[in-house]
């Protein structure tokens, strides 16, 4: 009887310490998430809850737009301890319709403002039948230049109008630019909102949105997996995510099918 009622007492406190444990460790994944950069910064306009139960994360409440859906999951998906994520976000208003002109110049908007070495807070973008026109100012002509590139390739833009203008006092030695600025403060950027922003980055380009691409972060290293058809997009995957703010380095693992 004794031995029965002590078996009984060690499984209550197995069954509250696991308990415990597991309300902790969801505890720290709400924390992270609404302390994560993507979440204070990208999505601080939009009303995103997070509930986790032993791992299992759901989001519900409103976004502005497709890319902050998809970019509070991949965020939350990339933390710690989450084993899965069921997104219930609901986009504020209509959706604009898939390949029209609003859903470019969100696409568009959203891979400029991803990226370091462009302006994008301060680019007007404006859509007509898939052409799109760029204006604002530009630190300089290879940034402009860099801009129209990066819009070009997003998928479903038909061609593009720089309009911006070069900066006209031009950045002194040693002067940071914005983007320069931003990743000053890359160790305050967490690795799951750095794994966030490169593969939306990666999907929201036409020359790297099919490629089967695996993304994980340590300290500001981002480390690629998968597949590519080619060393061609090989690079541009590195190129593209190396240029996204937070990273630090970028070791590509892919795979080049038909490689030897």
């Amino acid at each position: 009887m004794v031995f029965v009622t002590l078996m009984t007492a060690i499984a209550s406190l197995l069954y509250l310490g696991g308990h415990l444990y597991a309300s902790e460790v969801d505890d720290n994944i709400v924390k992270a998430a609404k302390q994560s950069y993507v979440f204070k910064h990208y999505l601080k306009d939009d009303n995103v809850d997070v509930k986790s139960n032993n791992g299992e994360v759901t989001l519900t409440g409103t976004v502005s737009d497709d890319a902050s859906r998809a970019l509070a999951r991949e965020t939350v998906a990339s933390l710690p301890g989450v084993k899965s994520v069921d997104n219930k976000l609901n986009i504020k208003g209509t959706p604009p319709e898939a390949h029209s002109d609003a859903w470019l110049i969100t696409k568009v908007k959203t891979t400029l403002l991803f990226h370091r070495n462009v302006s994008g807070a301060k680019t007007e973008v404006l859509a007509s039948n898939g052409t799109i026109t760029l204006r604002g100012e530009a630190v300089n002509s290879a940034q402009r230049d860099l801009a129209s590139e990066y819009a070009q390739d997003v998928d479903g833009v038909k061609n593009v109008k720089n309009e911006m203008t070069v900066q006209g006092t031009p950045v002194k030695p040693g002067e940071a630019t914005m983007g320069e600025k931003l990743d000053a403060v890359g160790d305050l950027i967490d690795d799951a909102s750095v794994t966030a922003l490169v593969k939306i980055t990666l999907l929201y380009h036409r020359s790297t949105s099919a490629l089967n691409t695996t993304v994980s972060t340590k300290g500001g290293v981002v480390t690629l997996g998968g597949e590519a058809k080619s060393d061609s997009e090989k690079f541009l995957a590195t190129k593209l995510a190396n240029d996204v703010h937070g990273v630090k380095q970028v070791v590509n693992n892919m795979t080049v099918l038909g490689a030897n």
